[in-house]
């Protein structure tokens, strides 16, 4: 059976000498070692920082929030225009459904119905398509009255 190391082995004879860990900085600062340092002898040193333990930051020249929204948000959404939200009213009532009726035939939510009607979502050209089969009229592109 072939030997695993290479070459004779010897033992080694010679002391090994482990040293004690440095002591790390946030064992340095925990109260108790500061205390026992101080009941010692031992030089210890506090600096009171500047800022420690608050929140602030540098201070900043004022921005006016205006002017940031202005320049980093886009122009407002378009809303549901008038012609289409009285096109989906009037269809709907036509064929006597309710909001909750005209939301389950299109798989929407009410509330996505009642938002169309009100003027104030923000158009969905599928969610359109969808109450354009169920309605039978019109929604996208020109309508004419």
């Amino acid at each position: 059976m072939p030997s695993r190391y290479p070459g004779s082995i010897s033992q080694d004879w010679e002391p090994v000498v482990l040293h004690k860990s440095k002591a790390k900085a946030q064992d340095l600062r925990d109260p108790k070692a500061v205390n026992q340092a101080l009941r010692s002898g031992a030089p210890v040193q506090t600096i009171k920082k500047s800022e420690g333990g608050s929140n602030k930051k540098a201070a900043a020249p004022p921005v006016n929030p205006r002017k940031l929204d202005e320049g980093t948000e886009p122009a407002a959404l378009d809303r549901v225009g008038p012609e289409v939200r009285h096109a989906i009213q009037k269809a709907r009532l036509e064929k006597k459904l309710s909001q909750s009726d005209l939301a389950k035939q299109i798989n929407e939510r009410p509330q996505v119905v009642q938002e169309y009607e009100n003027g104030k979502a923000v158009p969905n050209q599928a969610v359109l398509a969808k109450m354009e089969r169920a309605l039978g009229v019109k929604l996208r592109g020109k309508i004419s009255k």
